[in-house]
C-alpha cells in the first residue's frame, strides 16, 4: 500500500473533501468519459443525482455548486476562484455548458442536481450518478461515483473489484517500504534504521525527484499557513444561514493584548493553538482555499500543529516542517487503508480522529521521538476519539465541526507529550485501534455519519 503525502494533502476549496471536492472531481471526470464516447455528440443535456449523504446535506456542503463547477471544467487543486464564480453565474441564468470538445448542453443548477432522499446507493453513504441525455431525453451516457473521504472518488466499477483510487498503488514491488499496517511501519524502521518520515521519503522518491518533493512539501505548508493568516485576518458571518460569526480574528486579538500581561493565562498557550485550528476551518466554512488534512471537515488539526510547533516549541526548526509531513502523511495512510477518513462512512472519528493522530504523530517525530513513540502518539490521539459521530447542524462544516478542530489540534500536542515521556511500548497497539475505529464506524447508526438526521443536528436553540 502506498498512498502518496500529495494524495493525503491536497489543494481543494471547502467546505468539504467529500461532499465538495469528490463531487467536483467526479463531474469533471465525466466530461472526460463524455468526450471519448462516440455518441457524444448527441449529447444535448446532463442530470446528477445525489444519494446518501450527499442528499441529505448536499446543500448544506454545497454540493450542487460543486457539480456545477466540476461541469464548468474546473477541479479542486487549480480553479480560480474569480473566473469560477462569474462563470457560475452565467450557468445559472443560461443554463447552458459549452465544455470543450462537446456540444453545448442544458444544464440548470438548481433543477438538474436531484437531490435523492431514499435509500443511499450500495457502494458507499456518498453517491452520485451524473447522466447525459440526447434531444429525445434517451440516456446515452451514465456513470456511477462515490465520494469515499479525502476528496477520493472511486466509480461504481473500481469499487465492485476491490481497486484502490487511481493515485492510491497497491503493488508492494513498486515501493521500498511498503508498509500496510503501524507493525510492518515499526519493522521496517528497525530493520532500515530510517524514520518513518524517511521511509516516506524514499517512497515518494520512486516518482519524483528530491528536489519535487521538497517544493511540493513546501507549498503543501505555505497554502496551510495562508490559511491560518486568512482566517486571523476576517471577520463577519458565516455562509449558510446559521448566522455563525468568525471567532478566531477576536480571540487572536484578545490574546495579543494579554502578552506580557497579568492577566494572560498559563493556558494561553493552547488557546493559540485553539485558534490556529479554528481559523483554517472558519476559511472551510466560508468556501476558501484549503489543504485536505486528511479532510476539509478536519482541515485545522495538522496546520494548527505545525504553527504551534514553529511558534511556541523550544527547538522547533522550519526545515523540519516535510519530516512532520511525511510523518503525518504515514500515519494517515494508514487508517485510510485499514479503516476510513470519511465521515459519512465512519463519523467524526474518521476525520478529526483521523487528523489528530495524524498530527499527534507528526509533532512526536519533529520532536525527536522514536519511530516508537511516534506510533505511540498516534494511538493515544485516535484512541480518544473512538465513537465520535459527525452530526453537523443544517449540514453546515460550522457546528460543532469549526470548535472540535480545536480540540482535536490540543489532544494531538498532548497524546505526543505523553508518547515522549515513555519509551515506545503501550498497551494498545495503533493497529487494533484503527480496527476499533472501523468496526466502530460499520456499528454506527447512520443518522450519526454526516446526515444530519441525529445529535447536535437535531438539538437546537429554540429562539
Amino acid at each position: 500500500m502506498f498512498l502518496s503525502v500529495f494524495d493525503v494533502f491536497k489543494l481543494g476549496i471547502g467546505p468539504s473533501s467529500s461532499h465538495t471536492m469528490g463531487p467536483m472531481t467526479a463531474a469533471a471526470d465525466f466530461l472526460d468519459l463524455l468526450r471519448a464516447d462516440q455518441a457524444s455528440q448527441a449529447a444535448e443535456s446532463i442530470r446528477v443525482t445525489l444519494y446518501g449523504s450527499l442528499a441529505f446535506t448536499g446543500r448544506g456542503h454545497a454540493t450542487e455548486r460543486a457539480v456545477a463547477l466540476g461541469l464548468l471544467g474546473y477541479r479542486p487543486a487549480t480553479i480560480e476562484m474569480d473566473k469560477a464564480e462569474r462563470q457560475l453565474a452565467e450557468l445559472r441564468v443560461g443554463k447552458r455548458l459549452a465544455p470543450p470538445g462537446l456540444p453545448a448542453l442544458a444544464f440548470d443548477p438548481l433543477t438538474a442536481v436531484v437531490f435523492d432522499f431514499g435509500p443511499p446507493l450500495p457502494g458507499h453513504s456518498n453517491g452520485l450518478i451524473v447522466t447525459a441525455f440526447d434531444a429525445q431525453g434517451a440516456q446515452i451516457l451514465s456513470e456511477t461515483y462515490y465520494s469515499i473521504g479525502g476528496g477520493f472518488i472511486l466509480t461504481a466499477a473500481e469499487r465492485d473489484v476491490g481497486l484502490p483510487p487511481s493515485s492510491e498503488a497497491s503493488d508492494p514491488r513498486l515501493w521500498p517500504y511498503p508498509f500496510e499496517s503501524a507493525a510492518a511501519m515499526l519493522r521496517m524502521a528497525r530493520e532500515s534504521g530510517l524514520s518513518i518520515a524517511g521511509m516516506k521519503r524514499a517512497n515518494e522518491a520512486v516518482g519524483r525527484s528530491d528536489a519535487e518533493i521538497e517544493a511540493g512539501l513546501a507549498r503543501i505548508w505555505q497554502t496551510m499557513d495562508g490559511c491560518i493568516e486568512r482566517g486571523l485576518s476576517r471577520e463577519g458571518e458565516l455562509p449558510g444561514g446559521l448566522r455563525v460569526r468568525r471567532r478566531a480574528k477576536r480571540i487572536r486579538d484578545q490574546l495579543l493584548s494579554e502578552q506580557g500581561s497579568n492577566r494572560a493565562q498559563p493556558h494561553s498557550v493552547t488557546e493559540w493553538l485553539s485558534v490556529y485550528a479554528m481559523a483554517v476551518n472558519e476559511e472551510n466554512a466560508a468556501g476558501g482555499q484549503v489543504v485536505t488534512a486528511p479532510t476539509n471537515g478536519a482541515a485545522g488539526v495538522v496546520p494548527a500543529v505545525i504553527r504551534y510547533y514553529l511558534d511556541r516549541c523550544i527547538g522547533a526548526d522550519p526545515a523540519r516542517v516535510s519530516d512532520f509531513l511525511l510523518t503525518a502523511a504515514a500515519i494517515g495512510g494508514l487508517i485510510k487503508h485499514n479503516a476510513s477518513i470519511s465521515g459519512a462512512e465512519a463519523g467524526c472519528q474518521g476525520e478529526v480522529g483521523s487528523a489528530s493522530a495524524m498530527a499527534a504523530g507528526g509533532l512526536c517525530a519533529v520532536l525527536g521521538g522514536t519511530p516508537a513513540q511516534v506510533e505511540n502518539a498516534a494511538e493515544i490521539a485516535l484512541e480518544h476519539h473512538l465513537g465520535m459521530t459527525c452530526d453537523p447542524v443544517a449540514g453546515l462544516v460550522q457546528v460543532p465541526c469549526i470548535e472540535r478542530n480545536g480540540i482535536g489540534a490540543t489532544k494531538a500536542v498532548a497524546a505526543a507529550s505523553l508518547a515522549l515521556r515513555g519509551d515506545g511500548s503501550h498497551f494498545m497497539p495503533l493497529d487494533n485501534c484503527i480496527a476499533a475505529m472501523r468496526q466502530t464506524g460499520e456499528e454506527m447508526s447512520t443518522k450519526y455519519k454526516e446526515t444530519s438526521l441525529a445529535g447536535l443536528a437535531v438539538n437546537l436553540p429554540e429562539c
